[in-house]
């Protein structure tokens, strides 16, 4: 497996995304070569190295022609869906669209449909997205991991006029992201860089793994109190090995809640970030029966979730201790059933694909609608997933 950690002091942008990618070893001829697969005309890429606090890195600056064409979300997406890009590269540059066409709409208060993007419609931005999906491929990173983002004060100039920094539309494409007042008066977060790694990157510190490559993308800014640079490390790992990040265990012991008050707890933990969550049953002081809570979540969390806790419960004190998590790799698709859709999750160690698991509530469902066992649904979901998905027989 192959994972790309951003070490974001600086920001990001979509150009200093670029930037990074080409140093971390994308050839731009081939950026072009796949760029080139666009009907979009008018521009040139102009990568050269540059120094920022005496670190060098790879500035990538889009030079266009036209510098007011607005382009409407659901022109930018057919234009992706029936270009002759790679069908990876075009769901992950379409997912960035879509992400900034919602946040445009909610900003603006209209239906996504009647979305225009003015910069970031612009051919540069779709160049710097488009780009960014097409070297990851290039570099076949697996996962992207994202530090705390800086974000920034002041104010910004576009085509609307005056606008407040951070952008409106970056934080409403940041919402449940972790960030950080960086009092800074520059716009370090772009909303395409925030797209990029809304879209593609878990939050959290730098991997428990030996160090790998690592490369610079240079922002055109330059600042007084920090190098305006991206930094990112390739970490790479062998195939069948776990996947470990550091995450932060939560532990409070509870002996006079309800049921109804531990249920409650443990929905509210999961809606606000909790990556797992559970009671262990323990005998306690004066012999009265309790439970432990255990909740594990990203590190940047912490907080917020303890004293949700504390407020929530009758707890009046959670300890904290930070450990490492191992995990294997998953992701979800929807298959068609003869009963009807069924998410499944895949399961895989770095590359090679061991298992998959049907989503409860889908199967759930199904069972109810045709009447069939549980167990009957289960088995039809796997069937049909491992026929759909080409996974072969397990």
């Amino acid at each position: 497996m192959k994972t790309l950690y951003l070490d974001t002091f600086s920001g990001i942008s979509g150009d200093m995304f670029l930037g990074l990618l080409l140093d971390l070893g994308v050839q731009q001829h081939q950026l072009e070569t796949e760029l080139a697969k666009l009907p979009i005309t008018g521009y040139n890429l102009d990568a050269k190295r540059e120094q920022r606090h005496g670190i060098e890195g790879c500035r990538l600056q889009v030079h266009c022609e036209e510098t007011h064409h607005h382009r409407s979300w659901s022109t930018i997406d057919t234009m992706l869906a029936k270009s002759e890009l790679a069908a990876a590269v075009k769901k992950t540059a379409r997912g960035f669209f879509l992400r900034l066409g919602k946040a445009e709409a909610k900003v603006h208060g209209i239906d996504i449909d009647r979305v225009h993007f003015h910069e970031v419609g612009a051919v540069d931005a779709i160049v710097d997205l488009v780009g960014a999906a097409i070297g990851l491929q290039l570099l076949g990173i697996d996962k992207i991991l994202c530090s705390p983002l800086p974000l920034s004060r002041g104010m910004a100039h576009c085509a609307h006029g005056a606008l407040p920094l951070p952008a409106p539309a970056t934080l409403e494409i940041l919402q449940g992201k972790p960030v950080y007042d960086s009092n800074n008066d520059k716009e370090l977060v772009t909303p395409t860089g925030a797209t990029i790694v809304a879209e593609l990157a878990e939050f959290g510190s730098f991997p428990a793994q030996p160090l790998g490559q690592t490369g610079y993308g240079v922002g055109g800014w330059e600042l007084e109190d920090r190098p305006n640079l991206l930094r990112g490390i390739i970490y790479e790992e062998n195939a069948t090995s776990s996947y470990g990040v550091q995450v932060q265990l939560l532990e409070s012991h509870l002996d006079d809640s309800t049921p109804e008050q531990l249920g409650y707890l443990l929905e509210l933990l999961f809606t606000s970030g909790a990556l797992d969550a559970g009671y262990v049953p323990l005998q306690m002081k004066k012999n009265r029966p309790g439970n432990l809570l255990k909740v594990v979540c990203q590190p940047e969390q912490a907080t917020k979730l303890a004293t949700l806790i504390m407020r929530e419960s009758s707890a009046i004190g959670v300890r904290s201790s930070q450990c490492d998590r191992y995990c294997l790799d998953r992701h979800n698709e929807t298959i068609v059933t003869k009963l009807g859709q069924a998410r499944v999750k895949l399961i895989f160690a770095g590359k090679e694909f061991l298992r998959l698991t049907p989503e409860y509530d889908d199967c759930r469902k199904l069972a109810q609608q045709s009447g069939l066992p549980l167990q009957q649904i289960y088995r039809l979901v796997e069937t049909t997933a491992y026929e759909q998905l080409e996974l072969g027989a397990k």
